[in-house]
């Protein structure tokens, strides 16, 4: 009786939505875990390509486990490409992990300090950010490359490399076959970089901490920016190291700019039950609700955590660690997706993208040192 009356009390407003009945507790921890099962074998199989691929890594610190497990990845989908029962696990892999490891990125920041680098640095960082986008958009239009693949690369090379190109995939709904691209072209001009970066600090005579500023603007990966820095001293290492990680922060106000540019594509104004459309103001709220992505609130939170000691100092090493792993985990999972087909179909001129950003940071960078009289 006293669910009848209930129901002739309430009416229609207790069940807005009839046509989706509620789950109740059981059936919902029974949902998760039909998913948690549907997605397992391919959760595995991206954590072990990412396990051996951190070994390898090991051995060759220069090209890293993130750019390994990728490599691995798109060697195991030429040779056979995933079943169907393993690609909702390597999918969630390919974005949720993603998601999850740019989040940890920020454990290892502290928003102190971008103050400490000091008022010569950011204007080169700026600089050479800008410049790098601004010949992203020119020169990849020029040369009929695909809008997220450009993105991607510039992205890739103006910030740091996987991270920037990790926060970014999720944002823009980019490929795999565009981030195993953009990926490859990001690993190889790395590379150049650790081979002719010092060369050309000891040619132009560069202070240990102009040389680290130069490494830290225009070198992507975490990883290449210590080889090359530590190669030329090690007060150079540790300012690039600085350099690098406040350079990391601008992953924030691209991805945000990138979200609402995304949105403004592809999102019309929301509807109001009933028909028409949503007041000014919720619509405002919408927009921005939507506009910003939940894993870079949380990279924010955790760099702000960091800066206010939250996070001891002991626990940095091992969150960085999993953080890696994490991203290592993620871009597996993207190889193994990747169509290798589509990757032909690109061509040559992603390459030559990344050749030509590589030198307008490169060369932005020095010439912003030098007109400032930082070396």
């Amino acid at each position: 009786m006293q669910h009848d009356t209930s129901s002739e009390a309430s009416g229609p407003a207790e069940d807005p939505s009839p046509h989706t009945p509620t789950r109740t507790a059981p059936e919902a921890r029974e949902s998760w875990s039909r998913r948690l099962a549907g997605r397992g074998p391919g959760l595995l199989v991206a954590t072990a390509v990412a396990a051996v691929a951190t070994v390898v890594g090991t051995w060759f610190p220069l090209v890293g486990g993130p750019v390994a497990g990728i490599v691995m990845g798109v060697s195991l989908a030429a040779a056979r490409r995933p079943s169907k029962r393993l690609q909702p696990g390597i999918a969630t892999a390919g974005r949720f992990v993603l998601q999850l490891a740019v989040v940890l990125l920020g454990c290892q920041l502290s928003l102190t300090q971008v103050l400490q680098v000091g008022g010569s640095s950011l204007p080169v960082m700026l600089g050479s950010l800008a410049m790098c986008l601004m010949a992203a958009y020119v020169v990849g239009r020029r040369l009929g490359i695909a809008r997220d693949l450009r993105t991607l690369i510039g992205v890739g090379t103006s910030i740091c490399g996987a991270s920037a190109i990790a926060a970014v995939t999720p944002v823009i709904g980019a490929v795999s076959a565009e981030v195993a691209y953009a990926m490859s072209t990001i690993f190889l001009f790395n590379v150049a970089a650790v081979l002719v970066f010092p060369f050309v600090g000891h040619l132009l005579d560069m202070s240990q901490q102009a040389f680290g500023l130069f490494a830290g603007t225009a070198v992507n990966d975490t990883s290449s920016v210590v080889a090359v820095a530590t190669t030329y001293g090690d007060e150079a290492g540790q300012y690039a190291v600085v350099v690098k990680l406040t350079r990391t922060l601008m992953i924030i106000p691209i991805c945000l700019w990138l979200a609402a540019l995304t949105r403004r594509r592809t999102v019309a104004s929301p509807a109001v039950p009933g028909g028409g459309t949503a007041p000014p103001y919720r619509t405002a709220l919408v927009k921005v609700a939507r506009l910003v992505p939940w894993f870079l609130v949380g990279f924010l939170l955790t760099a702000l955590a960091n800066t206010l000691g939250v996070i001891p100092d002991r626990a940095h090493p091992g969150l960085a660690t999993f953080s890696v792993f994490l991203i290592t985990v993620a871009l597996s999972a993207i190889g193994l997706m990747t169509d290798l087909r589509g990757l032909r179909r690109a061509g040559a001129r992603p390459l030559l993208l990344g050749g030509c950003l590589w030198l307008v940071v490169s060369v932005t960078s020095l010439l912003l040192q030098y007109l400032s009289g930082s070396w």
